[in-house]
C-alpha cells in the first residue's frame, strides 16, 4: 500500500538529516525583531477581530504572524482555531513552510486540534519541503480524525509525488480517488499530466488527457494549462503532428493558445527540422495577438544558427529588438555558435565581449563554444586563455570543456599541458566521461606513447568505467602502428565476447593492418564476418581490402569485391587505386571483359 511505504520512507527521510525532525525536534522559530510589542489585547476575541481585519487588507507579514502566534498560544482561554489558521495561511503564502510545520507542532502540544483546512495546509507545506512521505502521515491523521479528505488534499499529495519524481505512485493515488468518493478537478489532471510529461511518459499522459476529455468532460474540462503540458510533452518526444492536432482542438474548444503553447510547438518543429511549419506558427501567433518572447526568438535563432544561415539570424535579431524583446545569454550563445560554424570566430568573440555590457552573464556554454572553435582552428593557446578566464570568473568548467581542450592540446603535440589539465580536472571534481578516456588514449597513441596508453586503458577497465568503442579503436590503431598487431588482434577478439560491439571503424582498422602485414585471408574473413553481423562495410573498408588484393595479384578476389561495392552503390574514389585495378584486370583476358560492367565504379 502507498501509505505504509510512505510512512517508512518518511521516517528514513527524517533521520537522514532534514534540518529538523518533523515531530520531535521543531522548536519555536527565531523570535522576530518587531515593533508589535505595543499591541495589547484583552482576550481572544479582540485579537481575532484585529487579525481578521489585517488579513482582509493583506497586511500581515511573516514576522508579525510568528509574533501573534506566540502571543495567542499563551492566552487562556486560547483564541479560536480561525485566528491560528489565518497566521499559518500567511506563513504558507510567504513560503515559510518549515515555520508552518514548527508552529503546527506547538498547536498540537497545547491541545489545539486543527481542522481539515489546516491539515491540508500542512500537507502542502510538507510537499513543498520535499517531505511528501511525511504528508502521507498527515493524511493518515486526517482519516483517523474522521475528516474526509477532499480534492485539495489529493492535489497537494499528487503534486508532491510528482515533484519528487514518484510519478507512478502519483498515478496510483489518482486511481484511488474514487475510493474516497473524491472527484478529480482540472488541477488534479494538470498536475499529473505535467508530471508524466516531464518524466517522458507522454503517451501515458495523452491517454489520461483523452480520459479527462471523454469521461470527465462534463465536470472537468481541460484548460490552457492542460493543453500546454501535453503539447510540450508531445513536442519534446518528437510527436509534433499530434501536438499540432491538439492546437487545432483547443481552438475548436474556444481555448486560446498563449505564448507557452506556441513556444512548445515552434521548438518542436525546429527540433524535427521543419522550419516551414515553425515559421508559419510564428506568423500565426503574431496574427492572433500573441507576443513572441525571448524563448520564441531563441528557438528560431538557434535553428538558423545551427544551419549557418546568419542572414536570417540577423533579420530575426532585428525583429526581436524592434518588438522590445531583449536578447539573453541563450541568444548570445546561439549567435556565437552560428558565427563559429561559418568560420567567423572573431565576430563570435566580439559578441562574447559585448554581451556583458548588455546585462548578459557568460555561462559555461559561452566559454565552451569559443574554446571549441579555437580548438578546431588549432588556436590552442587562445582556448587555454579562455579556460583560465572562466576559472577566474568562478564558472565551473564542464567535462565538455576539458574534452575540447585535451583534444586540442594532443592535436598540437602539447602532451605536458594535456597531462596537467587532466590533473586539474580531478582537482575540480569534474568526472571524466567516455569521450575523455577516448581523447586521452588517442592523444597518447598519436604522440607515440602507446604503452602508456595501454596502462591507462587497463587502469580505466580496472575501475569498471564504461568505455566506448571509440576508445578501443584508438588503442587498436595505436598498437598496430607500433607493430603490435598480435596484441591488437587479441584486444579485437576480446571485444567479440565482452565490451562494446565493434563498429565499421574497428573492423576497417583491423582490415587495413592485416592487409599491410600480408594477411589477406584473415582480412577477407573479417569482411565476411562484418557482413554476417550486419556491420555494413564502408567505401574505406572495401578500398583497403581491394588495395591489398591488387598488391597481392588476387584478381578473382578483386572482382568479388567490385561486385559487392556495386551492390552497395559504392565507388572507388581513389584515382590511383582505380588505375591499379584497371591495370591488373586488363592484363588477363579472363577478367578484361569485367571492366565494362565496373566502369561506373572505377571512372
Amino acid at each position: 500500500m502507498v501509505f505504509k511505504s510512505s510512512h517508512r520512507s518518511f521516517s528514513l527521510a527524517s533521520k537522514a538529516g532534514y534540518r529538523c525532525n518533523l515531530w520531535c525536534s521543531f522548536g519555536r522559530p527565531p523570535y522576530p525583531k518587531t515593533d508589535l510589542s505595543s499591541h495589547h489585547f484583552k482576550d481572544g476575541t479582540s485579537i481575532a477581530k484585529f487579525l481578521n481585519d489585517r488579513h482582509k487588507s493583506g497586511n500581515i507579514t511573516s514576522n508579525e504572524a510568528v509574533y501573534f502566534f506566540d502571543c495567542m498560544i499563551k492566552m487562556k482561554p486560547s483564541p479560536g482555531m480561525t485566528s491560528f489558521t489565518i497566521l499559518l495561511t500567511v506563513l504558507a503564502k510567504n513560503k515559510q513552510y518549515d515555520t508552518v510545520v514548527s508552529l503546527f507542532k506547538r498547536l498540537n502540544s497545547n491541545g489545539l486540534f486543527p481542522d481539515l483546512f489546516v491539515l491540508n495546509l500542512l500537507i502542502n507545506c510538507l510537499c513543498k519541503m520535499g517531505i511528501t512521505s511525511g504528508a502521507f502521515v498527515v493524511l493518515g491523521r486526517i482519516l483517523r480524525s474522521c475528516f474526509t479528505p477532499n480534492t485539495l488534499t489529493f492535489n497537494f499529495l499528487i503534486n508532491g509525488l510528482c515533484a519528487e519524481g514518484r510519478i507512478m505512485e502519483a498515478a496510483r493515488l489518482f486511481k484511488k480517488l474514487n475510493v474516497f468518493a473524491c472527484d478529480p478537478n482540472v488541477v488534479t489532471f494538470n498536475t499529473l499530466i505535467n508530471g508524466l510529461c516531464r518524466t517522458r511518459n507522454t503517451l501515458v499522459a495523452l491517454k489520461l488527457f483523452e480520459e479527462m476529455v471523454n469521461e470527465f468532460g462534463a465536470i472537468c474540462k481541460p484548460d490552457v494549462v492542460t493543453y500546454n503540458s501535453i503539447i510540450d510533452g508531445l513536442c519534446k518526444d518528437g510527436f509534433v503532428d499530434k501536438a499540432k492536432e491538439l492546437l487545432l482542438q483547443m481552438k475548436d474548444r474556444n481555448i486560446n493558445p498563449n505564448v507557452i503553447t506556441y513556444n512548445s510547438l515552434i521548438c518542436g518543429f525546429c527540433c524535427v527540422d521543419d522550419w516551414k511549419e515553425a515559421k508559419c506558427l510564428f506568423i500565426e501567433m503574431m496574427d492572433n495577438g500573441v507576443q513572441p518572447d525571448v524563448v520564441t526568438f531563441n528557438a528560431m535563432i538557434n535553428y538558423n544558427c545551427k544551419d549557418g544561415k546568419m542572414d536570417k539570424v540577423n533579420r530575426l535579431l532585428e525583429l526581436m529588438i524592434q518588438r522590445g524583446v531583449n536578447p539573453d545569454t541563450v541568444t548570445y550563445n546561439s549567435l556565437m555558435d552560428g558565427f563559429c560554424l561559418v568560420g567567423r570566430i572573431s565576430r563570435a568573440r566580439e559578441l562574447f565581449v559585448s554581451m556583458v555590457s548588455k546585462g548578459c552573464r557568460h555561462d559555461v556554454y559561452s566559454y565552451n563554444i569559443l574554446i571549441n572553435a579555437y580548438g578546431k582552428d588549432q588556436k590552442v593557446e587562445d582556448a587555454v586563455c579562455l579556460y583560465r578566464e572562466m576559472l577566474s570568473e568562478r564558472i565551473r568548467p564542464s567535462v565538455i570543456t576539458y574534452n575540447t581542450l585535451l583534444s586540442g592540446l594532443f592535436q598540437v603535440g602539447n602532451l605536458g599541458d594535456a597531462l596537467k589539465l587532466i590533473d586539474e580536472m580531478q582537482l575540480n571534481d569534474v568526472v571524466p566521461d567516455s569521450f575523455t578516456f577516448a581523447t586521452y588514449i588517442d592523444g597518447l597513441c598519436k604522440n607515440g606513447f602507446v604503452l602508456e596508453a595501454v596502462q591507462v586503458f587497463q587502469a580505466i577497465r580496472n575501475c569498471k568505467c564504461e568505455l566506448r568503442i571509440e576508445t578501443y579503436n584508438c588503442l587498436i590503431n595505436g598498437l598496430c602502428k607500433m607493430g603490435r598487431l598480435k596484441t591488437a588482434c587479441k584486444l579485437f577478439h576480446r571485444l567479440q565476447h565482452k565490451g562494446p560491439i565493434p563498429d565499421v571503424v574497428t573492423c576497417s582498422t583491423m582490415i587495413h593492418w592485416l592487409c599491410k602485414e600480408g594477411q589477406m585471408d584473415k582480412a577477407n574473413d573479417l569482411l565476411l564476418d562484418m557482413e554476417a553481423k550486419n556491420c555494413v562495410p564502408s567505401e574505406v573498408t572495401f578500398c583497403t581490402l581491394l588495395r591489398g588484393f591488387v598488391q597481392n595479384n588476387k584478381k578473382s578476389k578483386v572482382v568479388v569485391l567490385l561486385h559487392k561495392m556495386a551492390a552497395e552503390k559504392l565507388v572507388v574514389s581513389d584515382v590511383s587505386l582505380s588505375s591499379k585495378v584497371v591495370d591488373l584486370l586488363s592484363k588477363d583476358k579472363k577478367y578484361r571483359e569485367c571492366l565494362n560492367q565496373f566502369r561506373h565504379l572505377l571512372f
